[in-house]
């Protein structure tokens, strides 16, 4: 694995908009809305978990690994949190939630429901989920975490959140319920 270019410094609070993207700055006018406080690390793009590692480490959190599933008819969508060293399982989770052949949602859904491209994947994202098609499932293990690490829908920027503020503040302001799953 290369190296991110990572900014070791932590922020609190929001950047100054120059050179951020507008769906950027619009989650961080939520979530000073919302009253909700989080921590910032800028760095290099991080396509993958793997990449975030070195982002975990000084943001001294387990970014989330989030995954845009949909069922093979492309009529139901799943946004899935569950801790970025856990092995995902298909099988394991179709059972659970009752959906046959289960795969990753296509690109274009990605975009059209959360206004997040492959790579940026949050939870943050279902800001933009107006019409709530996408299904939260959180893993049980985030859920006893104190804080949880998620992008700001762009994956060049990490936040440290209270889970407690997402469950409680976030959620309830986006209309998404969750349901528990265990991987």
């Amino acid at each position: 694995m290369s190296e991110v270019w990572i900014d070791k410094e932590l922020h609190e609070g929001r950047p100054a908009p120059e050179g951020r993207l507008p769906k950027e700055m619009r989650v961080y006018d939520l979530l000073d809305k919302l009253k909700i406080p989080y921590v910032r690390i800028d760095h290099g793009v991080t396509p993958s978990i793997e990449a975030c590692h070195q982002v975990d480490e000084i943001l001294h959190i387990e970014i989330c690994k989030n995954l845009f599933l949909c069922n093979a008819q492309k009529t139901d969508f799943y946004l899935l949190l569950m801790p970025g060293t856990k092995k995902f399982k298909t099988a394991v989770l179709s059972k659970q939630i009752g959906t046959a052949r289960l795969s990753f949602g296509p690109p274009e859904y990605m975009e059209e429901f959360l206004d997040i491209t492959p790579g940026s994947v949050s939870v943050l994202g279902l800001m933009n989920d107006h019409d709530r098609r996408v299904k939260l499932l959180i893993d049980k293990e985030v859920l006893e975490e104190p804080e949880l690490g998620c992008h700001p829908c762009i994956n060049t920027s990490s936040l440290r959140i209270a889970t407690k503020d997402i469950l409680e503040k976030f959620l309830p302001y986006t209309g998404h319920t969750y349901r528990v799953v265990e991987l």
